[in-house]
């Protein structure tokens, strides 16, 4: 007998004309909880109450534009066929790296602009990005996407998963591994790293590089297991690149900023 198991409901709420999906209401409760959660910091640290109000009024929309434009870019195959479905970012299709490149550019522009030390709102930032990612991924869950390749039931048990999560990860006739559980998991790891981190006052700028680092780290191995990855060539996933790019990154300036002095400053000062 084959087995009939519905996914959940990706309908939030329906609002007249207007229907509000669970992808963008899990997005948006992830950006907040951020956004409280830093602004805490952010006055702790000396900064005036509205700064990263005023710096997500900027950076959340420019991130969903650059998120969203990247994934495009990366599957322009099939949105070149069809151009009406390219706004449509509730059914999916946000690329964190891309979102990632767009906020970094964003708080550089606004530290500038305001006067600030683009360093210390990072630092700041962090465990709010990453606990944003942690909670972001079940909008993927809701969507049935982000997954990795099949399983059968039996090992999704073996994992003493849930029903619900189990029974989503049945698409289409089959199991897979559920990655976006991995990945927010991983994140939700980092997040409580970061917190920890700051009790040991890094110097400025190492906790958000930290972030990059570990971040950097389960996406390149959960990427692996992934069947819906933007491809770079036929055989490079452009999300694990663009992971060791990052570690890259971060342990360069890590080092550069030591032994050039620009790193004086602690997480506290």
């Amino acid at each position: 007998m084959e087995t009939t198991i519905q996914p959940l409901d990706r309908v939030f709420l329906h609002l007249g004309p207007i229907t509000i999906y669970w992808y963008g209401v899990i997005i948006g409760t992830g950006v907040l909880l951020g956004l409280w959660l830093a602004t805490r910091e952010a006055v702790r640290r000396g900064l005036p109450k509205e700064t990263f109000v005023d710096l997500v009024l900027f950076a959340v929309p420019i991130a969903i534009i650059c998120a969203r434009t990247y994934y495009v870019i990366f599957e322009w195959d099939y949105y070149s066929k069809h151009l009406s479905e390219i706004p449509k970012i509730w059914e999916g299709g946000l690329a964190i790296h891309g979102g990632l490149i767009g906020a970094i550019a964003t708080g550089i522009v606004f530290a500038k602009v305001r006067g600030l030390s683009f360093w210390k709102l990072a630092d700041i930032a962090a465990p709010s990005i990453i606990l944003g990612q942690a909670i972001g991924r079940w909008g993927n869950f809701m969507n049935q996407e982000a997954h990795g390749g099949p399983v059968t039931r039996q090992f999704l048990e073996s994992l003493h998963l849930p029903d619900f999560i189990i029974n989503q990860m049945y698409i289409n006739g089959q199991y897979y591994h559920p990655t976006f559980l991995y990945e927010s998991v991983w994140d939700f790891i980092g997040f409580l790293l970061l917190l920890a981190l700051r009790n040991i006052n890094l110097r400025r700028g190492e906790l958000f590089l930290s972030y990059l680092i570990w971040y950097s780290i389960g996406r390149f191995f959960i990427e692996g297991m992934r069947t819906d990855s933007l491809m770079l060539t036929a055989h490079l996933r452009m999300a694990q690149v663009m992971s060791i790019v990052l570690i890259l990154i971060a342990v360069s300036l890590w080092i550069f900023r030591r032994v050039r002095g620009l790193a004086k400053e602690r997480y506290t000062d």
